[in-house]
């Protein structure tokens, strides 16, 4: 039985082809209508893709756009790891945890 690295194990290269892999098992599975296992693969993938980010980048308090929730932006109180934490804009604010990798600069083009 093989173990699994952890995300924070592996080098960016491993990272690489871990994304590659979970992003074609996520097409398969979507092919297949397989909705919950697309969902829960395309969120691994998410996760992976925040390893590759550096989250001094992520300053406390400022605003971004999340990533595949147009419209919606994000307000950073702290980060923690490889999350931010903070609230979303124009609801209700309860915070909430989104990984670093979810989250645009409202300075990048659209």
């Amino acid at each position: 039985m093989e173990i699994e690295k952890k995300y924070s194990q592996m080098n960016e290269s491993e990272l690489r082809q871990t994304i590659a892999n979970l992003l074609e098992k996520a097409r398969k599975a979507s092919q297949l209508g397989y909705v919950n296992e697309y969902a829960v693969l395309e969120r691994k993938a998410i996760m992976a893709q925040a390893y590759l980010i550096d989250s001094s980048q992520f300053i406390p308090g400022e605003i971004y756009r999340i990533e595949g929730d147009p419209g919606i932006f994000f307000q950073v109180d702290y980060l923690k790891g490889k999350f931010a934490w903070g609230y979303r804009m124009g609801g209700e604010k309860f915070i909430e945890a989104l990984p670093i990798s979810m989250l645009k600069s409202l300075k990048e083009g659209k």
